[in-house]
């Protein structure tokens, strides 16, 4: 069945652009085929629309639900935008709901499992209740029989009030447990929760209106949420809800689908690499393995012993490992952030293992893990019981099942390609102590992300940042996926994009006095001839506070110069940046304002990228080449090109689309850094023009520093946007 060009009816505008008009029956047609899109759109092409419209056509046709997803709080906020204009438009009405997780909607501020424990205790006290409340109107009714001289009423009374007593019983043992009367009043109050649907699907509520209006009336909004997302047109969700399986499952449940009655969409899909790998992460501290042998040290248990010995070997390696692993003076230099120390080898196993199994001694690693395992759900099933009757104020959560499960994907995993065996130590604030975890590092996310790609029906993948498709194709594990790419449809007229010839900014070279100063004074430039606000990226937080400095103290600088600081709240310092006309603001490109914040008009004219920002390569970066290069053995550099270079320059991408946001916007783009220009590609690997998309690296001007003045006082001057007489070029 044909659904193409009916999504135009959901189109709450008046007319689409042509690029969104275009994309649009893309989307549509890949829909009718049950194939997956790759969808790159500059700024402006109207994306979330051109996704949703064909997709919630495509849904309520063949009976599907659209999930549309992001990992940027600004997006979300877009998406809720976009559905009200739909729903507002009257032309053809959708029920759609924001979900969002249990932690950030919860009254009384308790954790998972006690959440679980306390619903189920609830729902048996209502029960139990509602079976009381029967009860006695049965005793009642059997009592005016024998009244009337039924002779068989009597012994069904008192077999009722037998019944009755037990039930009393079994409501007093629960009310002294714990519940959660929040979840009692949603099972106990239908005029209140029918008002809470009926105000739910008036329009697009937020999960922040949904707890307020739930707090009020002493509800709880989220398992209202999860009982009235069944069968919805759209939810609006972050990554978390999709990239986690077991998360996935039960959500896919709530709303009463199988995945194939599913369609997604993720929003800023260059992120879902990264976020896979935070999602299929495992780790193990030495707290938690110390925590669960004093958990079964006392269990009266003939499991109680093989536990005992994989988990204290396991820890003695851990501890050995780590000790071991450490250089001269670097334990010392230990901080309260997680800092990663190399134990994996080319050759064999890693380090911890090979330890582990050094000090194992046992009846055998895999039956003795197994036995831990199964005494460890004995004994979260104790936790279950005791806070479930009120024996405890909270539900503990089990350590030993934590260590069992962990122990369990440790020995099966840790040498399997795609998977990085690490150890990772920090200090403890309160105890100045030095303590480590034991990680499996998730390198290649396809492991994660094909098996939902496979399952749902289909999936739109959009992002201003998305090229080379097939690189995410490979990464992510999709098969055939239609691919689209529409370019920045504003004037050319209203931009400039620049690629200054400064020496290229290898880390070995910042410190060089000369070299700094070039790029300040470029810089220096750069915000002297820009009619309003400058934005400048850096490959760090420390590059920008020592630019920051820098231009500070510069001659050239007259306007005031804001630093994004590592740990520091962005959003406060992005309002006074764009509350102010005339102000430069030093960021890393690795914070919060290089992708998913517009910065419009006024609020930016120039934005710079100073150098070719590659992560630092770290423990992590190297395993994720490592992990490429062995997946991909028949492609050159597979790992540089997919873990470092492609990644790094899709961020630069991300930075550069922060300013010129709509057709009547203007601004310069500058690439600071030779390996950005044409003389770059003599750089071999490291020149990285080539790495842009063919229309932007058509766009790219080569200038020389001294130069960069004369280019913005150019562009500026015939656009006439100095308030006042244009600066003067310095001789």
């Amino acid at each position: 069945m044909s659904t193409t060009g009916n999504h135009k009816r959901f189109f709450p505008y008046e007319e689409p652009y042509p690029n969104q008009h275009s994309a649009m029956s893309e989307i549509a047609e890949a829909l009718d085929e049950q194939r997956d899109v790759l969808f790159e759109g500059a700024p402006g092409t109207g994306k979330t629309l051109s996704a949703l419209c064909p997709a919630i056509a495509y849904a309520r046709q063949t009976d599907k639900t659209v999930v549309i997803t992001t990992n940027v709080h600004q997006q979300m906020r877009q998406f809720v935008a976009d559905a009200r204009a739909i729903v507002h438009s009257g032309i053809d009405t959708i029920r759609a709901v924001v979900f969002k997780g249990k932690s950030s909607m919860c009254h009384i501020d308790v954790g998972y499992q006690e959440c679980q424990t306390l619903r189920d205790t609830t729902r048996s006290l209502v029960d139990k209740e509602r079976e009381r409340t029967q009860l006695r109107e049965q005793a009642t009714a059997l009592l005016d029989e024998i009244r009337e001289g039924n002779d068989g009423a009597a012994s069904a009374r008192s077999a009722v009030t037998d019944e009755l007593e037990s039930v009393t019983s079994e409501i007093e043992d629960l009310s002294s447990g714990n519940i959660c009367e929040y979840y009692r009043n949603n099972l106990t109050e239908a005029d209140a929760t029918e008002a809470f649907f009926q105000w739910l699907f008036d329009d697009v509520r937020t999960a922040e209106e949904i707890y307020a209006y739930a707090e009020q009336r002493q509800l709880c909004g989220y398992e209202l949420l999860k009982e009235g997302i069944e069968g919805v047109d759209l939810v609006i969700c972050n990554y978390h809800h999709l990239l986690d399986p077991a998360i996935r499952e039960q959500f896919f449940r709530w709303l009463g689908r199988d995945p194939d009655d599913i369609v997604t969409i993720f929003d800023e899909a260059h992120n879902i690499e990264s976020a896979a790998r935070d999602h299929a992460g495992r780790t193990l501290t030495e707290n938690t393995l110390e925590e669960a042998l004093t958990e079964i040290k006392d269990c009266e248990d003939s499991r109680a012993e093989p536990a005992a010995n994989v988990f204290e070997a396991f820890l003695t390696a851990l501890q050995t490992t780590y000790a071991d692993a450490f250089g001269f003076g670097e334990r010392e230099q230990v901080t309260s952030e997680w800092y990663d120390l190399t134990v994996a080898n080319t050759d064999r196993r890693d380090d911890l293992t090979l330890e582990f199994l050094q000090q194992y001694e046992g009846r055998g690693i895999d039956t003795e893990i197994d036995l831990a395992r199964q005494l460890a759900e004995s004994i979260d099933s104790r936790y279950e019981t005791a806070y479930k009757n009120g024996e405890t104020a909270t539900r503990k959560e089990c350590q030993a099942l934590h260590a069992a499960t962990f122990l369990n994907a440790w020995m099966t995993d840790s040498d399997t390609v795609g998977t990085h065996p690490l150890i990772s130590v920090r200090r403890d604030e309160t105890t100045n102590e030095v303590y480590a975890r034991a990680e499996l590092y998730t390198c290649i996310p396809r492991a994660v992300t094909a098996d939902l790609f496979d399952e749902v029906h289909a999936s739109v993948l959009m992002s201003a940042t998305l090229r080379p498709f097939d690189v995410a194709e490979d990464v992510l594990g999709l098969s055939n996926p239609v691919q689209m790419a529409y370019e920045l449809a504003y004037p050319a007229e209203n931009r400039r994009t620049l690629a200054v010839k400064t020496p290229a900014l290898f880390s070995s070279a910042r410190n060089d006095p000369d070299t700094q100063s070039i790029i300040a004074d470029t810089l220096a430039d750069a915000a002297r001839f820009t009619p309003g606000n400058t934005l400048f990226f850096f490959p760090s937080y420390a590059e920008a506070e020592r630019y920051a400095t820098q231009l500070r103290q510069h001659d050239a600088v007259s306007k005031p110069v804001m630093l994004d600081e590592s740990g520091t709240e962005t959003e406060p310092l992005r309002q006074s940046f764009v509350g102010q006309n005339g102000c430069v603001l030093c960021t890393s490109l690795w914070g919060t304002l290089a992708e998913g914040v517009s910065f419009d008009d006024n609020d930016a004219r120039t934005v710079a990228v100073v150098g070719v920002p590659y992560p630092h390569l770290s423990e992590r970066a190297e395993a994720v080449q490592s992990a490429y290069d062995r997946a991909y053995s028949g492609r050159k550099d597979a790992g540089w090109r997919y873990g470092i270079e492609i990644p790094t320059i899709r961020k630069t991408r991300q930075a550069l689309g922060r300013v010129i946001r709509s057709p009547s916007d203007y601004g310069v783009r500058l690439l600071i850094d030779k390996r950005y220009t044409q003389e770059g590609a003599e750089m071999g690997k490291y020149g990285v023009r080539d790495q842009f998309p063919p229309e932007e690296r058509a766009e790219l001007i080569d200038v020389e520093p001294s130069k960069v003045q004369f280019s913005l006082l150019n562009f500026y001057d015939d656009l006439d946007a100095y308030d006042e007489t244009a600066p003067s070029p310095s001789p």
